[in-house]
């Protein structure tokens, strides 16, 4: 099986390889269309400004490939928030996978922005959470969020409930860092990598 983490310069990318070794998987980093699309499982990751990291999905055409991918993609953090259809960080119009809008949190006081540490994932709908209670903890960076929408397959809350991962078709998102989330993360990138 092939597995490709899209390598567009937008952080995080490391992690996750080593997260797939520890699982017994190798993956390729690629900004390459070809290696992209004869992938069996594509990884889309993100760590950054949204308006930035769309510019160099821009550069390198793959704002036009991702959308047209027929096998399994799984956007992380930015990576799936970039999948929207636009984000008020840097107005960034985004490539309208996921018809939803990233907001920003409310920074009143109440809560502290961005959200940083643990949290819990409840209303899980996919069989990428296939051996995750309800109720798990997974670790989360940001400032911006994915509101409840006909495509969420998972929620938290900050504040605000929110969608935790989104699927449409062939495409995931997790908001949250399965890298970075312990034994859980590790079994949500698993369930991913075996989907059929």
């Amino acid at each position: 099986m092939k597995t490709v983490i899209i390598n567009y310069g937008a952080g995080n990318i490391q992690s996750i390889k080593f997260a797939l070794q520890r699982l017994g998987y190798e993956a390729v980093l690629s900004n390459e269309v070809d290696g992209i699309r004869s992938a069996d499982k594509v990884i889309f990751p993100g760590v950054g400004e949204a308006s930035s990291a769309m510019k160099k999905l821009q550069e390198s055409k793959l704002d036009a490939i991702i959308p047209t991918l027929k096998q399994p993609v799984l956007g992380i953090c930015l990576g799936m928030q970039l999948m929207c259809r636009g984000s008020e960080e840097g107005n960034t119009k985004g490539l309208g996978i996921f018809d939803v809008d990233v907001l920003k949190f409310n920074a009143d006081g109440i809560i502290k922005v961005p959200q940083i540490g643990w949290n819990q994932i409840s209303n899980l709908k996919s069989p990428l959470f296939q051996g995750i209670s309800e109720e798990e903890y997974i670790y989360l960076v940001h400032s911006y969020y994915a509101p409840m929408c006909a495509e969420t397959i998972a929620q938290t809350e900050y504040g605000v409930d929110y969608s935790a991962a989104l699927r449409k078709a062939n495409f995931y998102g997790v908001q949250f860092h399965p890298e970075k989330s312990s034994v859980a993360g590790e079994q949500i990138l698993k369930n991913f990598l075996e989907l059929a």
